[in-house]
């Protein structure tokens, strides 16, 4: 079994005040957790309307599948156009 953990900052490019990052940062959640088998939440950056750090979280057999939804979750964000990653941080447990 294999936890994979992934942090990722992001630059927002839409929002003006922090109503508007709370809006932008639900949508990319929701849509994480509707398309992938992960868990996602914002983990960091509350108070700063142009950034946001959000944390995901996913369990599998092996270290490959949960790279691949990873890549896939990134892959999504870059696809909306609604941030930038400006920081990528990835951990496995193995038991």
């Amino acid at each position: 079994m294999v936890v994979g953990i992934l942090r990722l900052d992001l630059v927002l490019f839409a929002p003006q005040n922090l109503k508007e990052k709370r809006a932008l940062v639900k949508r990319l959640l929701g849509r994480s957790r509707e398309r992938f088998p992960v868990s996602a939440a914002e983990t960091g950056l509350h108070d700063l309307w142009q950034r946001a750090e959000l944390g995901f979280a996913m369990v599998a057999g092996d270290e490959k599948t949960v790279q691949s939804v990873f890549d896939r979750i990134e892959e999504e964000i870059y696809r909306l156009g609604a941030a930038e990653i400006s920081e990528r941080f990835s951990e496995f447990l193995h038991y």
